[in-house]
């Protein structure tokens, strides 16, 4: 049963995206924009965690 959950959650993601992209694609591209830059800042502050990790906590 939760496989069938699943697929149906990706198979509306996809539809939702492509309705997106083709109803209002600089939306999209907005979106797109929003996903990097939170992927961007989550990575630095990896980055940032494990410096301070390096150098003892401090």
């Amino acid at each position: 049963m939760a496989v069938n959950a699943k697929k149906i959650a990706v198979y509306v993601l996809v539809v939702f995206a492509l309705y997106l992209i083709i109803t209002d694609p600089a939306k999209a591209a907005d979106y797109v924009q929003i996903g990097f830059e939170g992927i961007s800042d989550a990575a630095k502050a990896v980055g940032d965690f494990m410096t301070w990790l390096a150098n003892g906590g401090k």
